[in-house]
């Protein structure tokens, strides 16, 4: 017992050790927002004080869109798909609470049941009928349980790589990047709100993109100068420690009943192949897409062919065609 306390008492204060030379000081929200902000950056002020960074982009008359990055991205994953495919949809992307210009917000809620409810309010103050909801990593399962309860405005789900249930976790070849190994421990925790983390996310970053040659060093620095932006890297830390009971409920994913594009990188170190196949088996109505050689991001890694996969399933799955223009049913 006493070699344990021992041992603990070292790790300890190896942690703050390793705080103090590593510390570096936050990036101020006017310098990252002025940088990362575009001309079609909007702000949505919530009613418990959160400033919820979102886009609304290209064709306003065509059929509307709305995309949910993952953990510890932003909406800035989405660029590619909204310079492809704008011309022909309506694109809403946004950051969920303690990410991008979203940032922490007052009430320190990071869970699931926050992410739908700053969905649910952007949908109202859009005053969106029916659209196609979408998601990459966490926000794939945030955009599953939105169409779970909201099957009167889900047109259609586009699941990227996305997470399932709990009990779908499964062992991947791959080895997890190092940077979500570290965040799931307490000891790092301790000194993550500090810490001067450009090589974690560097690592981060190109173990989650299966080290693609899209991985330059201005898409290293956007995740880098989003994660230092004052309060981000302390919400990061509440993120990952705090249990999200609402992960875990029982759903049935039987009544998922909207037409959904299931998309994966085969080489995905952080949520494996073998969950794409889950939700197939799960969902009645889906198709799977998968890239050889793709990792974690299939709409930044391989825009042009994530993008045409997803015209092809809307024009079948989803709309009718006529003089070559997209068009509801009926």
């Amino acid at each position: 017992m006493k070699i344990l306390k021992i041992f603990g008492f070292s790790l300890l204060l190896v942690a703050i050790i390793t705080g103090i030379l590593l510390y570096r000081n936050p990036i101020p929200v006017d310098v990252v927002d002025a940088k990362y902000t575009s001309p079609s950056s909007q702000f949505l002020l919530m009613e418990n004080g959160s400033r919820i960074h979102y886009r609304d982009e290209g064709n306003r008359k065509g059929l509307a869109i709305l995309l949910l990055h993952g953990s510890n991205a932003s909406l800035h994953t989405w660029e590619p798909w909204v310079e492809i495919l704008g011309a022909q949809f309506r694109i809403i992307t946004l950051d969920l609470p303690g990410h991008g210009l979203t940032g922490a917000v007052p009430d320190n809620d990071y869970t699931t049941s926050a992410h739908l409810g700053v969905l649910d309010t952007l949908v109202k103050h859009l005053a969106l009928p029916e659209f196609i909801i979408g998601g990459n990593s966490m926000g794939g399962g945030v955009s599953w349980r939105y169409a779970l309860t909201h099957h009167d405005k889900v047109k259609a789900l586009i699941l990227i790589d996305a997470v399932g249930l709990p009990e779908w976790q499964l062992d991947t070849k791959k080895e997890t990047p190092l940077v979500f190994k570290l965040l799931a421990q307490p000891w790092f925790r301790l000194i993550a709100a500090k810490l001067d983390s450009y090589y974690l996310v560097k690592w981060g970053v190109e173990g989650a993109y299966n080290n693609s040659p899209v991985v330059t060093n201005e898409l290293i620095m956007r995740y880098y100068e989003l994660a230092l932006r004052r309060g981000t890297r302390q919400a990061t830390v509440t993120r990952f420690s705090n249990v999200d009971n609402n992960a875990g409920s029982s759903y049935d994913m039987s009544e998922l009943t909207q037409p959904t594009l299931i998309i994966w990188g085969e080489e995905d170190s952080l949520v494996p192949l073998n969950t794409a196949h889950r939700f197939t088996e799960a969902l009645p109505n889906t198709r799977l897409v998968t890239f050889a050689g793709v990792g974690h991001v299939p709409m930044e890694e391989v825009p042009e062919k994530s993008a045409r996969a997803l015209v092809k399933f809307i024009r079948e799955m989803v709309l009718s065609e006529k003089n070559g223009e997209l068009i509801a049913p009926g």
